[in-house]
């Protein structure tokens, strides 16, 4: 696992500090696996041995202008810390958040966030959430939920219990959708909402419970 980017939330025992640790690592879960692993490991060693105090200090004068990953910049990485740290000052966790405000899927999960996010910053905006993000696949979003709702004993670490496994999306790029199209279980060729709705759909036939489940099948023959 040490080339997969759950490896990081792993490290984690409380609550807080897998679920800030989830979230950043799967916001910046695109393009090289080494170089996710990479910037992965600079934002956690900035916060330090507990990333939950780190945002609840709300001090991140350390970051500057510099790029953080790719086209995500130290900008972006604030954004979502404040964002984080105003949620947690509502709510002990953010399970018990997204269960308050009835999130069902990860489109509610992302408006959610979308909306507290911009919030805290004043309304602005920022990549951290994709433009538009009604319509987006979500990919780094529903992979987040998958880390955090299943729990298969190997990967997936299921601390979550506002949805269920049943109520997961197929985290869906380039690979996953090209190996779908392969074997015809999909027909939809953009990469968006209802791409994973019907992808997910059609596993949900073979895995009512855990459509999800083929997501590393999926995955790794594109690969």
């Amino acid at each position: 696992m040490t080339d997969d980017p759950v490896q990081f939330p792993r490290r984690y025992s409380r609550l807080q500090d897998v679920e800030i640790v989830t979230l950043l690592t799967a916001t910046i879960s695109w393009g090289r696996r080494p170089m996710i692993i990479r910037d992965a490991e600079k934002i956690l060693k900035s916060m330090g041995e507990h990333p939950y105090n780190y945002v609840m200090r709300g001090d991140f004068s350390a970051w500057s202008q510099q790029n953080v990953h790719r086209t995500f910049f130290a900008t972006d990485l604030v954004y979502y810390m404040r964002g984080l740290r105003h949620i947690y000052e509502g709510y002990q966790d953010l399970n018990s958040f997204f269960r308050s405000h009835g999130a069902a899927h990860a489109w509610d999960v992302a408006a959610l966030l979308h909306e507290n996010f911009c919030a805290a910053n004043g309304c602005s905006d920022s990549q951290c959430i994709p433009v538009g993000h009604a319509h987006s696949a979500l990919k780094r979003l529903n992979m987040a939920l998958r880390w955090m709702v299943r729990n298969d004993g190997i990967v997936d670490m299921g601390l979550w219990d506002f949805i269920t496994p049943a109520q997961l999306y197929i985290p869906l790029d380039v690979h996953v959708i090209n190996t779908a199209r392969q074997y015809s279980l999909l027909t939809r060729r953009s990469i968006d909402r209802k791409a994973a709705e019907e992808l997910t759909a059609v596993l949900r036939l073979l895995r009512p419970e855990d459509p999800v489940y083929y997501d590393y099948a999926l995955f790794g023959l594109g690969v």
